[in-house]
């Protein structure tokens, strides 16, 4: 195989699991790259790039999904491989994920599981540039009946003190408790003070009867659950 044919690589040569639209399939949205996401709104490339290529390169462009996401249809067509349909496309999905954010407030989502918290949170972490510690607290049904950013900044067990976790979840009369934080590096994977962290915060919720029940870590289009890798 000659430089030309490796650079010629196409969507059609990469492996099956390798694909953006068979990794959704296998893994859930969530566990997809901002990228990989993009590259399944788009489904094809130019001769030379594949459709992942130019996802990748339109992050480039606009430094970030947030950026990409306000950018206008005039910016869009100027890039190459977009053109006015793929444009609209791209406004009509970034429109309709912030509209679903604003439907949010006011009902009562309900989260059983890692990958429903990393789904109902993600689009509002995964790209900010600071750590964000924020409490969802939950009822018996494990309906979100509130959210609170605990504080803003590198975490620290001197900084995340229980009292002002729990002392929300009590005026809410909350039933129980997750935590979520972010890491703007993109890496989910917990560090030693994220655990210290969690049990910390899970030993104070058993003394006051408010459950911690998990604390999830998001990344850029990954998310980690402690409980779910024996932490808690």
């Amino acid at each position: 195989m000659n430089g030309e044919t490796c650079n010629n690589l196409s969507m059609k040569n990469v492996l099956q699991e390798d694909r953006p639209r068979e990794r959704m399939l296998r893994l859930g949205p969530a566990a997809l790259s901002d990228a990989e996401l993009l590259a399944v709104l788009l489904r094809t490339g130019l001769e030379n790039e594949s459709a992942y290529q130019l996802s990748q390169r339109l992050l480039r462009t606009f430094q970030d999904l947030r950026g990409l996401s306000q950018a206008s249809h005039e910016e869009l067509v100027k890039l190459k491989g977009i053109g006015p349909v793929k444009a609209i496309e791209l406004q009509a999905a970034f429109e309709l994920g912030r509209r679903q954010l604003g439907n949010i407030v006011g009902k009562r989502p309900v989260v059983r599981l890692p990958r429903e918290v990393a789904e109902l949170m993600m689009p509002e972490m995964a790209h900010l540039t600071q750590e964000h510690f924020v409490c969802l607290f939950l009822n018996t049904k494990n309906q979100v009946i509130g959210k609170k950013t605990v504080f803003v900044g590198s975490l620290d067990a001197s900084i995340v003190h229980p009292r002002e976790v729990f002392k929300e979840a009590i005026k809410r009369s909350s039933a129980s408790v997750i935590c979520l934080h972010n890491h703007p590096s993109g890496d989910p994977t917990p560090s030693r003070e994220d655990i210290n962290v969690t049990r910390m915060l899970r030993d104070a919720g058993d003394l006051v009867g408010i459950s911690l029940l998990d604390h999830v870590i998001i990344g850029d289009g990954r998310f980690i659950s402690l409980k779910e890798h024996g932490y808690m």
